[in-house]
């Protein structure tokens, strides 16, 4: 699924080193995973244009082993959804959730769920483990880096890698998600979910919602495994092969 343009944060890498090499071909179910993220950065940083509508709309049932899984359900409304609303009225729906003179319907801030206010100590937090990591906010980008769609491009670019910018192990992936997706996300797109006139927004947020679900579970599975030495516990195949 197409997810350009890029959201916000951009390897520093990129600024220190000549041209590196290209990055070999990541497994299929992390690629799946990457796109997914970039796919929700991308829904969340603006109205999707009439291209990014009819590629969603045809898009293929994601893969499960398991029937009936909450992903695949919200998966299957959001492809209905894009198969059958125009560019006009997405990007309408989209400014009046997210843009406003005042306070927006939805204001999607880490800091502000975590703190109640903008630009606290999770932003301040946050910018730290960015630089760690060779990240930094893009110049001239218009929204913040505890946005929501930053942070999923963040961990788009943390498991699929950048050039100049290395892929990340799943304990480095665990450890972002868990401080600075986590302890909100449940709320911010429950908040989006219920806002008045949410309609195709409301199936972003359900999918969105089951996605990040989904990693959480399998974060959960890998600590686990690795607590135990490397046996998975009960029931923990049909989960994997549930976020794959």
């Amino acid at each position: 699924m197409s997810a350009e343009p890029r959201p916000l944060e951009v390897p520093l890498a990129d600024l220190r080193r000549g041209t590196p090499r290209p990055l070999a071909p990541l497994p299929p179910e992390e690629q799946a995973r990457a796109d997914l993220y970039a796919l929700a950065a991308r829904l969340l940083l603006a109205p999707p244009d009439a291209a990014l509508l009819a590629e969603l709309g045809g898009a293929d049932a994601l893969p499960s082993e398991q029937a009936d899984h909450p992903l695949d359900r919200a998966w299957e409304r959001l492809v209905a959804a894009a198969g059958v609303l125009d560019e006009a009225a997405v990007a309408d729906e989209f400014d009046r959730l997210f843009v406003s003179i005042g306070m927006p319907a939805v204001n999607p801030y880490g800091s502000l769920y975590q703190s109640g206010f903008m630009m606290e100590k999770p932003l301040a937090a946050l910018r730290d483990d960015l630089a760690a990591l060779g990240l930094a906010r893009r110049p001239g980008s218009g929204e913040l880096e505890d946005h929501l769609a930053a942070l999923c491009e963040t961990m788009r670019l943390l498991i699929a890698g950048a050039p100049g910018l290395p892929r990340r192990p799943l304990a480095v992936q665990k450890d972002f998600f868990d401080r600075h997706l986590a302890p909100w996300y449940e709320r911010c797109l429950d908040d989006l979910r219920q806002a008045e006139g949410a309609n195709f927004y409301r199936r972003v947020a359900d999918f969105m919602h089951a996605f990040l679900d989904v990693e959480a579970e399998a974060f959960d599975i890998d600590e686990d495994e690795d607590d135990a030495g490397g046996a998975p516990p009960p029931g923990a195949e049909q989960r994997e092969e549930t976020r794959r």
